[in-house]
């Protein structure tokens, strides 16, 4: 599906990059996908994306997993995608490559500072509220440009894009405006000069409507692991 959206709309699917969301499930689910070909899991919480990593790499290390290639440990990726409190940063550096969820500059310098710590360079997108709902987080529009400009004056902080989730619409029509909105932010951001390359938006309802949008990251977890229990 990603490649015939892709198609459609005249973009190269090799553009867009899937981020199977694993929040939930178990390992052996996680190793069946990544055998079929995933190449970035996401995790919506720390602490159980601890777990979950230390125990994939013990098990990807035995000869009984049986994964596809020679190179699955080196270049599978793991993000987060779920909201990160500040004291669980630290934890964050040492876990993701990717965090999609920084919304705010005191998350940033935490960032910033456990990364310098462990020598790394910590690759982030900003999470941008665009949707009026308690239970969404992300920087408001008005002060994302500020964000931006702290992010780009950090030695150990690389923005790589913008990150968004609009409300649960059974038409998935009804996310276009947010998708679009944020793909005219990202505009304006690289017109100031801010290297927003990825757009991180697009579920299992709504990733071909996000890939018209301009969307170069979509996290899918539903259509690939089926329905689970979020509680």
């Amino acid at each position: 599906m990603i490649i015939t959206s892709a198609e459609r709309c005249g973009r190269d699917p090799s553009d867009i990059k899937l981020v199977a969301v694993s929040k939930t499930v178990g390992l052996s689910k996680i190793i069946e996908a990544v055998n079929a070909g995933v190449m970035i899991l996401g995790e919506n919480r720390v602490q159980e994306a601890k777990d979950k990593i230390a125990n994939f790499r013990m098990h990807v290390s035995h000869p009984s997993t049986h994964l596809t290639g020679g190179e699955t440990k080196e270049v599978l990726q793991w993000h987060l995608i779920g909201n990160l409190q500040k004291n669980k940063a630290r934890a964050a550096v040492q876990l993701f490559d990717l965090i999609q969820s920084v919304d705010s500059r005191a998350l940033a310098e935490e960032l910033d500072k456990h990364a310098r710590e462990t020598g790394k360079r910590q690759r982030v997108l900003v999470q941008v509220k665009l949707a009026d709902e308690a239970t969404k987080h992300g920087v408001p529009e008005k002060d994302l440009m500020g964000l931006l400009d702290t992010v780009a004056c950090m030695d150990n902080v690389k923005l790589e894009g913008m990150m968004t989730i609009p409300p649960f619409f059974d038409d998935m029509e009804k996310t276009r405006p947010y998708f679009h909105k944020l793909r005219q932010i990202a505009d304006r951001a690289i017109a100031e000069g801010h290297p927003v390359k990825e757009l991180s938006m697009g579920m299992s309802n709504d990733f071909t409507v996000a890939i018209e949008e301009g969307s170069t990251i979509v996290r899918i977890g539903t259509a690939i692991f089926g329905e689970r229990n979020y509680t």
